[in-house]
């Protein structure tokens, strides 16, 4: 199959043809005309063709976050990233294109440093993150009342880079 016949398959699969009749102005037979859209990501429907393809067509070409160039499979999906590393460092830094629907965010008070922050999908937090856990779980007496002026320090604390923690083994 040549490249223009290639073209020709594709342009005509976009108008909504079938198989059969791309095969008769084409000149080739229907299944080798199924197997290129089946290939090129232009079966099923012709709604869903058009979809499928503007979809493809607008997937990059490069890793959201590196800039590095994607190695896609022929028949892999849309693929933005390319690792797992950079996926993760790339939603820390954009958080805010989640589409997180509001009925699952909820408002919580951090037990250590009485901020509030907000939870996507669990109620139950009891701490806006890892540092406020460790602080209030490890290094506090449970039976200490808390002072207005030991929160503000607990926040600033909180909103200042975490510090580096070396733990030492005791015995």
């Amino acid at each position: 199959m040549t490249q223009e016949m290639g073209r020709q398959i594709t342009s005509l699969r976009l108008k909504g043809l079938g198989y059969k009749s791309i095969a008769i102005v084409v000149g080739t037979s229907r299944e080798n005309v199924r197997y290129f859209c089946k290939t090129h990501g232009l079966d099923g429907t012709a709604d869903m063709v058009k979809i499928k393809f503007e979809e493809h067509k607008n997937t990059p070409d490069n890793c959201k976050y590196c800039g590095k160039r994607l190695e896609r499979k022929p028949h892999s999906g849309k693929k933005l990233f390319c690792s797992d590393e950079c996926r993760r460092l790339w939603w820390k830094k954009h958080p805010e294109e989640a589409n997180h629907g509001d009925a699952a965010t909820y408002e919580c008070r951090c037990a250590y440093c009485k901020r509030v922050f907000y939870s996507y999908g669990k109620k139950g937090r009891k701490y806006c993150s890892h540092d406020c856990y460790i602080q209030d779980r490890f290094w506090t007496d449970p039976n200490e009342t808390v002072s207005a002026e030991e929160i503000a320090i607990r926040q600033r604390i909180a909103e200042s880079e975490p510090a580096q923690m070396q733990l030492r083994r005791i015995s």
